[in-house]
């Protein structure tokens, strides 16, 4: 293999967007037949299946390699078009970027509003845990994530942002009514909780470092999969909660919240990965992230 046809590669993403042969073949305005050969073309220039031909198709390890480039290669292809000049009048540039829901309702959108719109750009924003966004980077999904993995997706960059501190909290009844009846590791063990989702783990994190790394939290959990919603349902007594301390902060302060062990905050360190291009608006998005992050989380 010397090289990766570009048609072939463009194809590739096609289907991959698309979700079926036939629907490639209509946004390419091709045969399915053509896509069909281009496809196979590729799948035996580079010595490995790329497609999984479900409905819809998906990407197998090697064929989300070859998803990832494309992508890269139609950003570079758009941002050149943008420097000669080719672009249609007023065509944005789209960034895609994946977040966790935390930072998405604290810092991230004001460091987005630092940059710069000329030229213009719009922002598509994936909200997933930050344990999970660097895998939208390996599939090529996004262009950049805020994750709390300091190893780099291949063909990324990695930039430290910051830690997030969060602080085990409740309701003041809650605590009567569930935790004031022994030590804290056994009675948090067995209090409702709340979760973002069924990946949330830092509540189980703290139980485990209050019981030095056994158990976890309560089988009796809630789920609240927007950050605002969980602060709410915590604050309403629904269940304990790891809460941003950026968020419990006037919370605590007029008593809607207790903290429950103030002397052990968890922190969950942040890093900004994005692709290796050289792109104006991706670079412009990552400088105003990483200012911001400097601002807002703890260094």
């Amino acid at each position: 293999m010397t090289d990766l046809p570009l048609d072939q590669v463009r194809t590739l993403l096609a289907v991959v967007d698309e979700g079926t042969f036939d629907a490639a073949a209509a946004a390419l305005h091709v045969t399915p037949s053509a896509v069909s050969q281009r496809v196979k073309a590729l799948e035996q220039r580079t010595g490995r299946v790329l497609l999984l031909r479900t409905k819809p198709v998906r990407p197998t390890e090697s064929g989300e390699i070859v998803v990832r480039f494309a992508r890269q290669l139609a950003r570079l292809e758009r941002d050149t078009r943008s420097e000669l000049g080719m672009s249609g009048a007023g065509e944005p540039t789209r960034v895609t970027v994946a977040v966790n829901a935390d930072s998405l309702a604290t810092w991230f959108l004001p460091a987005l509003s630092r940059v710069p719109q000329e030229p213009p750009l719009c922002f598509e924003l994936h909200r997933e845990d930050e344990t999970r966004t660097a895998e939208l980077l390996r599939e090529g999904l996004v262009m950049a994530a805020v994750t709390s993995s300091p190893e780099p997706v291949t063909g990324c960059s990695v930039r430290t942002l910051g830690t997030m501190r969060y602080l085990a909290a409740a309701n003041p009844d809650f605590v009567a009514r569930h935790l004031d009846d022994g030590p804290l590791h056994e009675t948090l063990a067995r209090a409702p909780v709340m979760t973002f989702d069924r990946s949330d783990d830092l509540q189980d994190a703290f139980v485990r470092g209050l019981r030095r790394g056994s158990g976890g939290a309560s089988p009796v959990r809630h789920a609240v999969p927007t950050s605002e919603g969980f602060v709410d349902a915590v604050a309403a007594g629904f269940g304990w909660g790891m809460v941003p301390v950026v968020q419990a902060d006037d919370l605590l302060r007029s008593g809607r919240l207790v903290s429950l062990a103030p002397d052990r905050p968890l922190d969950v360190p942040l890093y900004w990965q994005q692709w290796k291009l050289d792109s104006p608006a991706l670079a412009a998005v990552a400088d105003a992230v990483v200012t911001a992050a400097a601002q807002a989380l703890r260094n």
